[in-house]
């Protein structure tokens, strides 16, 4: 029988073949047979200890002779094939080498890999990229020498997705420019939230990756120091199994798995313990048609019924589709055509003078882009987008309006917070703040009308009150408003 020293074997798939044809070749043979492998070749001098690829042809790296799993998820992602991509796309330059290949771009050091050496072993994005050179780490594996990657992200950083991802560093698309002006992006949306232990598992990566259940360890993980939803908190750079390295799916028609929903569904429903707390984005649930409002009596429902397009199959990518729009635009500055990558997140994006996509909150409606709408299939033209979402506007305003004027007339005792009880009232505010909410006249009209309408009749049965519309038959209209979804 063979035996085989596998004291100083590094076992890969091609040795575990060539060991089982060995193994059932020569099993009465008791020669010791002992097989020695370096754990790694040395990089070149110029590497700056960038290891990269140990088969470069099986796209095995270096790293991914311990780190299995993060390997084969790896293989999966379009790092793994960038440097194929680059040079089959009619367009390639020495210039994009430098993000298609492993080496400074990327983590904290400022040479080294391809660039500096030239050599194939460095080709594609590898771990490295990210988590910088690998050699003191396998000379030593332990954790004082494990190489971790930055996830901040910003314009001027040279580290982490953005010294790739970005317009000015020759990038496809301006990911990062866009993100930083967006909700999302770096100092953005009242950071203080992050502080807050309830808050920041959706206003903070730290937080949003430990409520996602996601362990991995990176630079800013125990700092201290919170940091906004940058792009790891969405991406995930080791798997490639959802559509642009998503965490979640994007066409997921459920909250709790629904990347965007994963956060935009905190508070759909009237908080009972605090019935003066209005909804704080609810658009997951309201898209869908499920599990929002406050429901008045007697109002009667199948839930997911009442649904605008946007919801449907209609629309597979959901939230995506509007608010990660690719809008083609001329960059003021250099005169040049530029995708841009829908990182704004701004489903009718604002746009200046030029026609360059802004993160403004406030402009004329004749100055936003429905482009994405059109692009969806909802709608023929953007004038036709424009029209629906300025009717369902004014619709939902006005109800709005004649709500909040039957609820002035209600006893002040029926919004008491202390009292442990749930009131119709208390309920009504609710679906009005619903109402308020910039987004429920596309995200979905007729629901949010469905409930504002069921809302002034229950407030009018249950106090005796009368809206300056006079005597209306609100079960007529509610049925009008389901007729329209052919409910």
């Amino acid at each position: 029988m063979i035996r085989i020293d596998v004291r100083r074997l590094l076992i890969l798939p091609a040795t575990l073949v060539l060991l089982g044809s060995m193994l059932g070749s020569v099993c009465e043979d008791e020669t010791i047979v002992e097989v020695e492998r370096p754990f790694f070749d040395d990089p070149p001098t110029m590497a700056a200890g960038f290891l990269g690829y140990d088969e470069q042809v099986v796209k095995l790296t270096t790293c991914g002779n311990c780190h299995v799993g993060q390997q084969a998820e790896w293989e999966e992602t379009h790092h793994a094939e960038a440097w194929d991509e680059m040079q089959n796309s009619g367009i390639a330059q020495e210039s994009c080498e430098v993000c298609h290949s492993t080496g400074p771009n990327g983590n904290l050091t400022d040479t080294g890999g391809l660039v500096a050496t030239g050599d194939a072993r460095y080709q594609d994005v590898q771990c490295e990229s990210c988590h910088g050179p690998g050699e003191t780490h396998v000379t030593n594996p332990d954790a004082s020498t494990k190489p971790l990657a930055s996830i901040k992200v910003g314009t001027e950083l040279t580290s982490g997705c953005g010294e790739c991802h970005r317009a000015s560093s020759g990038a496809h698309n301006p990911f990062v420019e866009e993100w930083s002006q967006s909700q999302h992006g770096e100092g953005a949306h009242r950071p203080q939230y992050r502080q807050r232990e309830t808050c920041r598992n959706c206003h903070g990566a730290q937080g949003a990756l430990l409520a996602w259940g996601v362990d991995d360890v990176f630079i800013e993980k125990d700092t201290g120091e919170e940091i906004g939803i940058v792009c790891a908190v969405c991406h995930d750079p080791h798997n490639g199994t959802n559509s642009g390295q998503t965490r979640y799916a994007l066409d997921a028609r459920d909250v709790d798995t629904n990347l965007c929903m994963k956060c935009h569904q905190r508070r759909a429903i009237p908080d009972l313990d605090n019935p003066q707390r209005g909804p704080h984005s609810p658009q997951g649930p309201l898209l869908l048609g499920e599990n929002v409002g406050w429901i008045p009596p007697n109002f009667e429902y199948d839930e997911g019924s009442i649904v605008a397009t946007h919801g449907t199959e209609r629309n597979p990518k959901l939230c995506a589709t509007c608010h990660v729009h690719q809008l083609e635009f001329t960059d003021p500055a250099t005169g040049l055509q530029i995708t841009g990558s829908g990182h704004l997140f701004e489903p009718i994006p604002c746009l200046d003078s030029t026609g360059f996509p802004t993160n403004a909150d406030e402009c004329e409606v004749e100055e936003r882009s429905f482009d994405a709408c059109t692009a969806a299939g909802c709608h023929g033209t953007e004038d036709a987008a424009r029209s629906a979402y300025t009717l369902a506007k004014d619709r939902i305003a006005r109800l709005v309006e004649e709500l909040d004027s039957l609820l002035e007339q209600v006893p002040a005792s029926e919004f008491d917070r202390d009292d442990a009880i749930f009131t119709v009232a208390e309920g009504a505010n609710f679906n009005a703040g619903l109402g308020d909410i910039r987004s429920s006249p596309i995200h979905n009209p007729f629901l949010t009308e469905a409930l504002l309408v069921a809302s002034m009749d229950a407030v009018e049965e249950e106090y005796g009150v009368m809206n300056s519309l006079g005597v209306v038959d609100w079960d007529a209209e509610l049925q009008a408003i389901k007729a329209k979804v052919g409910r």
